[in-house]
């Protein structure tokens, strides 16, 4: 009997495997292993063992923009051969008729994601320290790639990212605000008003944080996934988020409600800054900036998905997704908190 898996005709992408991924054969088993809005992530195991994962678009309707397989393989195999850890490879396939949607293969990273405080506490003290470090320096070898270099020059426009990422998202807070924050306006203004020269373009991989990434049990980043919102801009702004998921023990409110590096043994936000400056070489004196622009965008969107379940989009009662709309009031904050802070 076919075995039967929500996104995935298993004999028609059997057959796909066992004509373009070398050594695979059928029969195929597939598990999920990340769903939602995001892109699906499958884990998928041949005859003989060998695992792969497999990545497409989540199901229904969806902007193909935004869920561009062509473009996550093309980002991982021009990094394949640099020192960013990404999984290797193996396949695109562009063709709707084999399973519905486009869809993209890789070898299978054998490691953890320290997704939460109980995977940080199954690792040693020095397992998480090694993982701060390397959270840092993993991000530093992201940002030393030349775009150019690697055929990733066309990835998205290189000058001003600040500035088109502001119109962007206070344009989404304008057509999904459920109600007046005058933070985010204010923060808005002040951001605008101040945006840092740019420097040379990098990649920007759009969404970093160490949940983002895979790492073997010393802690050592292994792999970055995720890759889907990756694009050319200032490299800045992936250390700014960083610094807004990084959560402390002694923090009051985590902005990942899972917060790992909340366990002890992680280092702090300025030791991860201060590990990064130092690999990188980048002038970090304006990172207040960016840490405010991390925050003032996840409110942005939080307020979007919050939006979307004040309109029904999981029934017609929004109780219990409060938290929501109390997590963007708390990132508006620290978003002009930091503001505040730039000189």
């Amino acid at each position: 009997m076919t075995e039967t898996i929500k996104g995935v005709d298993v004999p028609s992408v059997t057959a796909w495997f066992e004509a373009n991924v070398s050594g695979a054969r059928g029969p195929l088993r597939f598990d999920l292993i990340a769903g939602g809005h995001s892109n699906l992530t499958y884990g998928v195991t041949d005859a003989d063992d060998h695992r792969y994962v497999l990545r497409r678009p989540p199901l229904g309707h969806v902007l193909a923009t935004a869920h561009d397989m062509g473009r996550e393989h093309k980002i991982i195999s021009a990094l394949g051969p640099t020192d960013v850890p990404v999984a290797p490879a193996l396949g695109l396939c562009t063709d709707d008729a084999v399973n519905g949607a486009p869809f993209y293969v890789m070898e299978y990273v054998d490691g953890q994601v320290l997704r939460d405080g109980a995977a940080a506490e199954a690792i040693s003290p020095d397992a998480r320290a090694n993982a701060s470090r390397s959270i840092a320096d993993t991000l530093a070898k992201v940002h030393a790639v030349d775009p150019d270099a690697v055929g990733l020059g066309d990835l998205g426009k290189k000058e001003g990212y600040i500035e088109r990422q502001l119109k962007r998202w206070y344009g989404q807070w304008g057509q999904s605000k459920t109600r007046e924050l005058p933070a985010i306006d204010e923060v808005h203004d002040a951001l605008l008003a101040r945006i840092p020269d740019q420097g040379p373009a990098a990649i920007v991989h759009g969404d970093y944080r160490l949940d983002n990434c895979m790492t073997d049990a010393e802690g050592n980043i292994i792999a970055v996934l995720d890759w889907e919102i990756c694009t050319l801009g200032d490299p800045l702004a992936d250390l700014g988020l960083l610094m807004v998921y990084w959560t402390e023990p002694d923090d009051e409110v985590a902005m990942l409600l899972t917060a790992p590096t909340a366990i002890d043994g992680f280092m702090s936000r300025q030791q991860v800054l201060d590990r990064y400056a130092e690999v990188s070489g980048r002038n970090l004196s304006d990172i207040d900036f960016y840490i405010a622009f991390g925050y003032w965008k996840l409110a942005c969107i939080v307020e979007g998905v919050y939006a979307r379940y004040v309109g029904g989009a999981l029934g017609n009662d929004a109780k219990g997704f409060e938290g929501f709309a109390i997590q963007v009031e708390r990132c508006a904050a620290a978003a002009a908190e930091a503001v505040g802070r730039l000189s």
